[in-house]
């Protein structure tokens, strides 16, 4: 896999048929190891061992109802209430940030109402607070700290 923009930690990997598995810690089993579950385990790994960000409140491939269809939200992080607090959309490395994966976030968001959004391609990083009253966007220079999750 490649070298991300994110820091490096002990991971566990294994093969099995000749396919790459990397053990998630959230969902405490060895999934399939593609490029975008590369990225979504170096930021769950950056939200629990750089952020403070309880395990208990982290949610990998998160299911939601969007206009009828089945979507999942990539990783989901809640406040002390269990309130969608941010979501993260990881796309793999060679995946350009574009447009369409901020859309693509932002209708995730339209049901979560989440106040904060991240985009990741491992790379490079996008954080994002959210006004829902307002509608504004702003982005920021970095992930929030879990002490603001309390509101």
């Amino acid at each position: 896999m490649v070298t991300l923009n994110l820091p490096a930690f002990a991971h566990k990997t294994k093969q099995v048929d000749g396919k790459g598995y990397i053990f998630d810690l959230l969902r405490r089993k060895y999934v399939r190891l593609s490029p975008e579950e590369w990225v979504r385990q170096h930021i769950v790994n950056l939200l629990l061992t750089h952020y403070a960000y309880p395990k208990a409140l982290i949610r990998s491939e998160g299911g939601l109802v969007l206009n009828q269809t089945l979507k999942r939200t990539d990783v989901m992080v809640y406040d002390r209430q269990g309130q969608p607090f941010l979501i993260v959309e990881c796309k793999a490395p060679h995946v350009a940030l574009s447009q369409a994966v901020f859309d693509q976030i932002a209708r995730y968001n339209h049901v979560h109402r989440a106040p904060y959004v991240v985009v990741s391609n491992g790379l490079t990083h996008y954080c994002c607070g959210i006004d829902h009253d307002t509608a504004q966007v702003r982005f920021l220079d970095d992930f929030p700290a879990y002490e603001s999750t309390a509101r």
